[in-house]
């Protein structure tokens, strides 16, 4: 895990620290498929900022991430740049949103913030290309490959009544 010591930086109000860190970032797990980060080790920008009682902490990554493609499996990848701000005030009580979850004893979690960072600025759908056509519903088949249609199959019978409606509209 990816931790900045705070203590060492001692920090006077006003004064503002730029570190980088190494991270590397656990798979992630999206829709049941499992999205990896090339290269495994992400670095990481953290600007950290001395206010009147309490730290101001800027992230900024870049990572590319691969995995199966969410509408035919085949391979995708998706470049990810991640932008994050916590402020931190260890005079607030604990539960406070004054008081960042990432920092615990004095060390900045970077490791843990910039997993949730990338997982907040992935794309709801991780795709081989915008276009991609999917799978074939009836036989599997990968339609970006051999697109084609299945009109000879036979309607479920239960549809019948909304065939009907359809044909009255």
């Amino acid at each position: 895990m990816a931790v900045l010591d705070l203590r060492r930086l001692r920090l006077r109000p006003g004064e503002v620290r730029h570190e980088r860190v190494e991270v590397g970032p656990d798979p992630f797990l999206l829709g049941g498929q499992r999205y990896e980060a090339h290269p495994e080790v992400v670095p990481v920008d953290v600007e950290i900022t001395q206010a009147s009682g309490a730290t101001v902490f800027d992230l900024r990554l870049h990572a590319h991430l691969t995995g199966p493609c969410m509408r035919c499996l085949g391979y995708a990848e998706v470049e990810v740049d991640a932008r994050a701000r916590e402020l931190h005030d260890p005079a607030a009580p604990p539960a406070d949103e004054l008081r960042s979850d990432y920092v615990v004893d004095d060390e900045l979690r970077v490791g843990d913030w910039a997993r949730d960072a990338i997982a907040l600025a992935v794309p709801d759908q991780i795709l081989c290309r915008e276009d991609c056509a999917g799978l074939c519903a009836v036989c599997g088949k990968d339609l970006n490959v051999e697109p084609h249609e299945h009109a000879d199959r036979e309607l479920d019978p239960r549809w019948a009544a909304l065939e009907s409606l359809r044909d009255q509209l």
